[in-house]
């Protein structure tokens, strides 16, 4: 494979797929990344980084890819409320211009969508401004194939964890919150009612499933996410910290439905588990 871009490739997730895909033999990685939540201490030895936002790809990159892993847009749901115009400046801006660059240059796009759309039987779909977004931008992909015959395929993430998370300030994930906490002897915070379930997915089990989303997926529906699922309350009991209970928080959905036959049915099986993950922080005093 000649090239491939990933949008967000300075990010958590995106700097991992990056990294596998020069392990795999791609001769050109690029990752295009605003560095809204990106890090230069993300970069890995092999990938071209360009920085620059998703709506420019068109004018910031020439070569044509035989793939674009898009993962560059805004992904935080409670948060999204107070940065609706943020939100909605990285994630509906930019997704148009992808699916051009896609369609002008014959690039498969893998676009990661949210689960947050099947949250709660799909009540979820519309409970956050992050969710409808990314909702919306799941029907532009599908239509896009169906108006110009675009290869493509749409994935869903389901709470990553792993190495290079978010753990402090205002887009920091749970399970990095709770490591850092953890670290620093402070209570863990649970919003409340605490029963809300999740589905938590190592993000090296992410990119093994995109990896081959990529070669051989097709269409809607490849959900990313570990079978077992638990509660906030007993995440926290796992790390076995003083818990601080916290308000609950708006758009912050009971449930969630993992659908993840199609990613399965191309071979994918997550493998890391999150009791395993946590106990070698706590073997490690919190440290990665």
């Amino acid at each position: 494979m000649d090239a491939v871009v990933v949008t967000g490739g300075a990010g958590f997730i995106g700097s991992h797929l990056c990294e596998r895909l020069v392990a795999l033999g791609v001769r050109r990685v690029i990752s295009l990344d605003n560095y809204f939540t990106g890090t230069t201490m993300n970069h890995v030895p092999g990938v071209e980084y360009i920085v620059g936002r998703a709506e420019d790809i068109s004018k910031l990159i020439k070569v044509a890819p035989t793939q674009v892993y898009h993962l560059g847009e805004y992904s935080r749901v409670e948060q999204s409320f107070e940065d609706i115009k943020v939100a909605y400046d990285y994630n509906k801006k930019g997704i148009l211009e992808v699916l051009e660059f896609c369609r002008a240059r014959g690039a498969k796009l893998i676009y990661a969508g949210s689960s947050t759309k099947f949250g709660d039987d799909g009540m979820a779909r519309d409970a956050s401004p992050y969710a409808w977004m990314k909702a919306t931008n799941t029907e532009l992909v599908v239509n896009y194939d169906s108006w110009f015959t675009l290869p493509y395929a749409i994935t869903y993430f389901y709470n990553v964890f792993g190495p290079r998370e978010i753990s402090t300030g205002k887009y920091a994930t749970l399970i990095g919150i709770f490591r850092e906490r953890m670290r620093r002897s402070e209570p863990l915070g649970v919003a409340l009612p605490g029963v809300q379930k999740r589905n938590f997915t190592h993000v090296v089990d992410v990119v093994d499933a995109l990896i081959e989303i990529g070669r051989s997926g097709h269409g809607d529906g490849y959900g990313i996410g570990s079978d077992d699922a638990f509660t906030i309350f007993e995440v926290a009991k796992m790390f076995g910290g003083e818990v601080e209970i916290l308000p609950e928080r708006p758009g912050n959905r009971m449930s969630g439905i993992v659908c993840s036959e199609s990613t399965k049915s191309l071979g994918w099986v997550p493998k890391r588990g999150l009791e395993d993950y946590i106990l070698t922080l706590r073997r490690n005093e919190w440290s990665y």
